[in-house]
């Protein structure tokens, strides 16, 4: 989109990972943020930059409101502690639509691997059959059908599919913080969730980011239903995201086993344990979604060294000291409430 044509932009689920690193990547190209939060006036002191709108996002009303004058809205935001997705999610969305074909306005949605069933494995394109094994990943598919519905009413929809999120912004909310380690705690014993010989995908938040960032830039050239998929790192054999992590701590982790056993008999009681559950066949099997289609749209994908991303991470979540601010940038830790 060029720079004349930067405006407002409307962010459901700024205090989260990925809508708060987004909100940032925008706002420092030029783009006037407005947030809506139900707790707008205590979350504006942590992103004094944001125009924050008192609101909730189940209410038709307020996102109506909250996207007049707006160009384009991202939809990053999720029930907290992933509570209630049966009842919320869509509705949710079909607020965002409503509001966005009032204003005409574009959504960008941040997707993920949920999508894909075992039949669409290993290497899933972009439209490559989706017959998702649980729940959350046939709330995933209805997503996509409604913003693909959407588009052929003229409503504009960018969405981008990655891996499993880690970096600045996810605590408590990813694998990488709810398996590998400890948050707040220094790095001892690595819990790896994956086998041995058994690839994963994952997606450094900063990086998905930008790559949504650059395809708002051109926005204008893409279709009004834009699926792309990012590459992200891939851990080949299931042991790299491991080894980064004991590197960057200092070399001397023990890498273990996640205890899967514990799932289950927390699941009941748990609502993150059911969702590790749920999506435990994605560590039996590899899935690495290509990234072919955003390469020929961006010529390359922004991609951070896997170990200056496990650093960041391990940073925010308080397992390694701060770095100096004379050798690195300073890191923003937003809520994990919304992240998504």
């Amino acid at each position: 989109m060029s720079s004349e044509m930067k405006t407002m932009v409307l962010v459901l689920g700024a205090t989260g990972g990925i809508g708060g690193a987004l909100a940032r990547k925008l706002l420092a190209r030029g783009w006037r943020i407005r947030a809506l939060n139900r707790e707008a006036a205590k979350v504006s002191r942590r992103e004094p930059a944001f125009e924050w709108v008192q609101g909730d996002v189940m209410n038709a009303g307020d996102v109506l409101r909250a996207a007049e004058g707006v160009s384009l809205i991202v939809h990053a935001v999720n029930p907290p502690g992933y509570r209630n997705w049966e009842t919320l999610v869509l509705p949710m969305l079909d607020n965002t639509i409503a509001a966005a074909r009032t204003v005409g306005a574009r959504i960008v949605l941040p997707g993920n691997v949920y999508n894909f069933g075992p039949d669409a494995l290993p290497a899933p394109a972009e439209e490559s059959p989706q017959h998702p094994l649980t729940k959350k990943g046939a709330i995933r598919v209805e997503m996509e059908k409604r913003l693909e519905a959407a588009s052929q009413a003229g409503v504009g929809a960018i969405i981008v599919r990655a891996g499993d999120f880690f970096g600045p912004g996810t605590t408590g909310n990813s694998w990488f913080s709810s398996g590998f380690v400890t948050p707040g705690k220094p790095v001892g014993t690595i819990k790896n969730p994956g086998r041995r010989g058994i690839g994963h995908q994952w997606a450094y938040l900063p990086d998905m980011a930008e790559t949504m960032a650059q395809l708002i830039e051109r926005a204008d050239r893409l279709p009004l239903f834009a699926l792309y998929h990012m590459e992200g790192f891939w851990d080949a054999d299931g042991m790299q995201m491991a080894e980064a992590i004991r590197r960057v701590a200092g070399g001397k982790a023990r890498i273990g086993r996640f205890p899967w056993w514990i799932v289950p008999l927390a699941a009941p009681f748990v609502p993150i344990m059911r969702e590790i559950k749920e999506m435990r066949y994605l560590w039996k099997v590899p899935l690495r979604m290509r990234n072919t289609r955003l390469i020929a749209e961006l010529g390359q994908e922004p991609q951070t060294p896997i170990d200056e991303a496990v650093r960041a991470a391990l940073v925010a979540l308080g397992c390694l000291p701060e770095p100096h601010h004379d050798t690195a940038t300073a890191l923003i830790m937003p809520s994990p409430e919304n992240a998504g």
